[in-house]
């Protein structure tokens, strides 16, 4: 029931959701790229219910008070430390460890805007965590959302992030 009201919000406003969960996948990094806009995360939330996929997404501890954490806690979020110096790669792994099914989405970019350069930290956390990289997209020009292909991360960073950003060439 869930997909069919978000894919009617999204085609209300002329979005299309693309693509299938890969059998037996119960657990990734979901990378949402490109991410320039506030409206990422309404299309990346709407998108995943479409898919049927709960997608879960990381905010810093704060948000997770009050009325505000409701709101977070109910669209998937996972509250994360970010005081100090916290090393929150091995945060993010220890949350593949206590979930048996996670779509994680996170953005590679670290902000809301385009960039030159990706950070790695989606890339150590599949490593870590032991799961593959899902890669999915908002492509606003054509407005379309949805998961490409599953991506394993062979180790190589920078003859994977190549791998991954041809993907990412055409949104």
């Amino acid at each position: 029931m869930m997909s069919l009201i978000a894919r009617g919000l999204l085609g209300l406003y002329g979005w299309k959701v693309v693509g299938v969960i890969p059998e037996g996948l119960k657990r990734c990094v979901l990378i949402g790229a490109p991410h320039t806009s506030n409206w990422d995360f309404p299309v990346t939330i709407l998108a995943g219910f479409a898919l049927k996929m709960k997608v879960r997404w990381l905010g810093k501890d704060s948000l997770f008070n009050g009325v505000p954490g409701l709101f977070c806690q109910v669209t998937g979020g996972i509250p994360i430390d970010r005081s100090g110096a916290k090393d929150t790669v091995n945060q993010v792994v220890g949350v593949f460890k206590n979930h048996e099914k996670i779509f994680l989405t996170l953005s590679p970019e670290g902000t809301r805007g385009k960039t030159e350069f990706w950070r790695s930290g989606f890339y150590h956390i599949a490593k870590g965590a032991q799961v593959p990289i899902l890669l999915g997209f908002v492509d606003y020009k054509h407005k379309v959302a949805g998961i490409g292909k599953v991506f394993a991360p062979a180790g190589n960073l920078l003859d994977d992030m190549k791998e991954i950003r041809e993907f990412y060439s055409t949104v």
